[in-house]
């Protein structure tokens, strides 16, 4: 079934790409020779967006859009909503605040429901990236649940990883050191025209100093994505971070194996679904006197 739709994914056809994707997404028929046909090289820029909730992240990725829209760049757009713990079905829709680029034929959107995998990410997200990649985007932006610290999947599937905060946060920069502050190429000061913004910014710009390598500091950018300022700052640190981490063999072996771990963890543990644990539990419940650590062990 997938030949009959890689030729069109690898010339760009949307509609191909979308069928791609559904056929990963349900496990159909031959999706795995589909996944082995791909491409391995890219141009694709991979930009993960995370941070805490409220920080504007959807309303910076619809300016960012905008902006390479203008330079005829052609634009992918994973949105990964949170899903509800009781039925996994997704509870946000960001695709309506990027309704404005629906029609638009160099943008692609595609909103996935984390269904409940650790750090905020849907399990088929490294499928699904490999496949817009293939497509031939010149950016792929992935934007996170943003639920805090455990965020960090992003990191090992994006090549460069954008922290987006708000001026509020300052109260919390010290916990942002041990969690956040690890994962961040650019750290994006969204909503900067609110009270305490350059203090924040600045104390900001003394922790990413300290995490500075030999070929990157950690830019801290001001922004206020309503009104598109900031937006031209943030594209050129994307491109400049890409071009010094592109042909760094080391970071894209690093990229690799946490991209190799989640695939392996996740075809290991394909037979174990949340939603059945939850089901086979409460009916254990009923019944007899249930001991979580005897039932985990009928479980291996």
């Amino acid at each position: 079934m997938y030949q009959q739709y890689l030729s069109g994914l690898l010339t760009g056809d949307i509609k191909s790409l979308a069928r791609c994707i559904s056929l990963v997404e349900n496990e159909a028929a031959g999706y795995e020779s589909l996944l082995e046909s791909l491409p391995s090289a890219s141009n694709t820029k991979v930009v993960g967006i995370t941070g805490p909730p409220g920080a504007g992240k959807s309303t910076l990725v619809n300016a960012l859009i905008s902006h390479l829209l203008e330079q005829q760049k052609k634009v992918a757009i994973i949105a990964v909503d949170p899903s509800s713990p009781f039925n996994f079905g997704a509870l946000l829709g960001d695709r309506i605040r990027m309704s404005q680029h629906f029609n638009n034929p160099d943008v692609f959107i595609r909103s996935m429901a984390s269904r409940g995998a650790l750090g905020g990410l849907s399990p088929k997200i490294i499928e699904v990236s490999d496949l817009i990649k293939a497509a031939g985007f010149d950016y792929l932006f992935i934007e996170t649940v943003g639920v805090g610290q455990s965020e960090v999947e992003i990191a090992g599937i994006a090549d460069t990883t954008i922290v987006v905060v708000v001026p509020e946060a300052g109260d919390e920069i010290q916990t942002m050191k041990a969690g956040l502050m690890e994962i961040a190429d650019i750290f994006i000061v969204n909503k900067s025209d609110r009270a305490n913004a350059d203090a924040f910014v600045k104390n900001l710009r003394i922790l990413a100093h300290i995490r500075q390598t030999d070929n990157w500091e950690i830019p801290v950018i001001k922004s206020i994505a309503t009104q598109q300022e900031g937006i031209n700052e943030i594209t050129s640190a994307i491109s400049n971070h890409q071009s010094k981490t592109f042909a760094d063999k080391h970071r894209h072996a690093l990229l690799l194996a946490e991209k190799a771990y989640q695939l392996i963890q996740h075809r290991r543990m394909k037979d174990i679904s949340k939603k059945h644990l939850q089901e086979d539990i409460y009916k254990a419940l009923q019944h007899t006197s249930f001991n979580l650590y005897s039932y985990i062990r009928t479980k291996n």
